[in-house]
């Protein structure tokens, strides 16, 4: 997390809400040769105390869990885009990188197989509903054979959420004038992930 605090003002109920939309993130614990990391989905609850997720069997993490529930923290990613100095149009400045990022942390922790199945319909319903003027998808569509030998090669998986942290460094730390113009310069111009979506969060409002 970025240590200027002006970039750290929203809320845990902001970060939280954030991290659900999003859905996807990099799930990463301390392993016995080093850090281990893996992209993942995940299903953040109402509360934001709890999360699902599931790792093919063969993923190193399960065999560090092997053991019982382990600290862990999953990293989403926001948009982000380089911001050239010369967008602010005000002398002496540098170069800098605009994004967002939320970490979850807490224990992670593997649930018994028999979740599994229940775990991917709330997974692919809470997808599926997203897309529009589309039929579901549901399990049914799978013939019972192929669906339960690709149940026996993932694993399900619930991380208590202890801590929520936010970065939205969105040039809070500068005069509205200067922010806003290098707001604009992004969208026409920006290089990056999802750079009119970060033009957007650049404009404000910054309230938790």
């Amino acid at each position: 997390m970025h240590p200027n605090p002006a970039f750290r003002k929203s809320s845990d109920t902001r970060n939280r809400d954030y991290a659900r939309e999003r859905g996807f993130g990099v799930l990463s614990l301390n392993g016995s040769h080093g850090p281990l990391i893996s992209h993942v989905p995940f299903l953040l609850n109402a509360e934001g105390d709890s999360l699902d997720l599931h790792l093919v069997r063969s993923n190193p993490i399960l065999r560090q869990l092997k053991d019982g529930a382990q600290p862990a923290v999953i990293a989403v990613a926001g948009p982000d885009g380089y911001v050239s100095p010369d967008w602010y149009e005000v002398p002496d400045q540098a170069p800098t990188w605009n994004y967002v990022a939320v970490h979850l942390r807490g224990t992670l922790d593997v649930l018994p197989q028999e979740a599994m199945h229940e775990m991917l319909n709330r997974q692919s319903a809470h997808f599926e509903a997203l897309l529009p003027h589309k039929t579901p998808w549901t399990t049914d569509k799978m013939t019972p054979e192929v669906l339960e030998s690709m149940m026996r090669q993932i694993v399900p998986c619930r991380m208590a959420v202890t801590t929520t942290e936010g970065t939205w460094k969105l040039n809070q730390n500068k005069p509205d004038d200067v922010r806003l113009r290098a707001a604009d310069q992004m969208e026409a111009f920006g290089t990056g992930s999802e750079v009119r979506l970060l033009a957007a969060l650049m404009r404000g409002p910054f309230s938790p």
